[in-house]
């Protein structure tokens, strides 16, 4: 089968490499139908994922067809459509128990499909730990709506739920690439009173006030001003900093009033520092981490009902015998895109 792996840093290649088979009880192949490109994966190949073994097929993006089982798999078969999900989690140890799955104590637990072993980038991949790690895509549901809920939309999901928002908070987020806007949508879930997105680039900004009118949109020049300006208690109630950049990290403390929290949900190439002094008194909760993606059967339900469309981040489809040029466009941030869909089933040179 055709698999896009990472080789040495800096470098990917696309590769024929053995179909995948299940190894143990709990284990299931599936046949990916619909791939993406994540951030995630330009980290993995710019070396800034040390964890990351040369070799491994990338990719953490997926959703597709079950065409095996091991035998203790129980809550899927062969023939379901399901989404697959970013964490590798038993299910049994203390911070599965807790919700806590992204610190599964399992070897492989964690963010592993696509960074420490095979993942979705390919026409088959191997899902340890089934049960836990696929969730059947409700009828109705197409592909590309359900292609995000595994990684990105679960990131959003879970960022919005320990972000304890309230229906009188001003929510500030920070970056509108597709985590932003993933991030936002779930915010919107929660129904605060006021939404802010402050985004540097021109077409995410103009696309964040076609898509959400209702959400106030600004640039990073005067941004605390902003906010304090449209927010009841001199700054934002709450902030979710998603770009990743050492200036965004700054405003969210920035813009956040007193007492607020602060959830970072950005993975940064270099060590962030915070400035303590300067923070003294503002007395700040700050949240941060990799994504417990354990929402995504509830993730699902809002698609189902209509509460949630992600579709709209897709902005070009490729085959994956074309990935390697997939990816230049997406790194690139050419033609527009925001998402890249990766179609095993087209051909060559064939586009979405």
């Amino acid at each position: 089968m055709l698999a896009y792996t990472y080789t040495e840093p800096g470098k990917f290649e696309l590769m024929e490499k053995p179909k995948p088979v299940v190894l143990g009880g709990q284990d299931a192949v599936v046949r990916v139908t619909l791939g993406s490109i994540c951030t995630s994966d330009l980290h993995i190949k710019h070396g800034a994922v040390p964890r990351a073994v040369p070799g491994i097929t990338v990719g953490h993006e997926m959703v597709g067809v079950v065409e095996s089982v091991g035998s203790a798999v129980a809550t899927v078969r062969p023939g379901d459509r399901v989404t697959v999900n970013v964490e590798t989690f038993c299910g049994q140890c203390f911070f599965c128990k807790h919700g806590f799955v992204n610190n599964c104590v399992d070897a492989n637990g964690g963010w592993a499909l696509g960074c420490r072993i095979d993942g979705g980038q390919a026409e088959y991949v191997r899902v340890p730990y089934a049960d836990q790690g696929l969730n059947r895509i409700p009828d109705g549901v197409s592909d590309q709506q359900a292609l995000f809920v595994g990684d990105v939309l679960a990131t959003g999901f879970w960022a919005a739920r320990i972000s304890e928002i309230t229906p009188e908070d001003t929510v500030l987020i920070l970056g509108a690439g597709p985590t932003g806007i993933c991030t936002l949508l779930c915010v919107l879930l929660q129904g605060p009173r006021r939404v802010i997105v402050c985004e540097k680039d021109a077409a995410r900004r103009q696309f964040i006030a076609a898509h959400y009118p209702q959400v106030l949109v600004a640039e990073p020049a005067h941004l605390p001003e902003f906010v304090a300006a449209h927010s009841s208690h001199g700054g934002a109630d709450v902030v979710l900093e998603v770009a990743g950049t050492a200036d965004t990290f700054r405003l969210a403390w920035q813009c956040a009033r007193p007492n607020a929290i602060v959830t970072v949900v950005a993975l940064y190439n270099e060590p962030q520092t915070l400035p303590l002094p300067q923070m003294y008194g503002k007395n700040l909760t700050f949240k941060t981490g990799g994504v417990d993606g354990c929402d995504c059967a509830e993730i699902l339900q809002h698609i189902a009902a209509g509460r949630l469309d992600t579709t709209p981040l897709i902005t070009h489809t490729f085959p994956l015998a074309d990935i390697a040029a997939a990816y230049a466009l997406f790194e690139g941030r050419q033609a527009g895109v925001i998402k890249v869909a990766i179609d095993p089933a087209l051909a060559p040179g064939q586009r979405g």
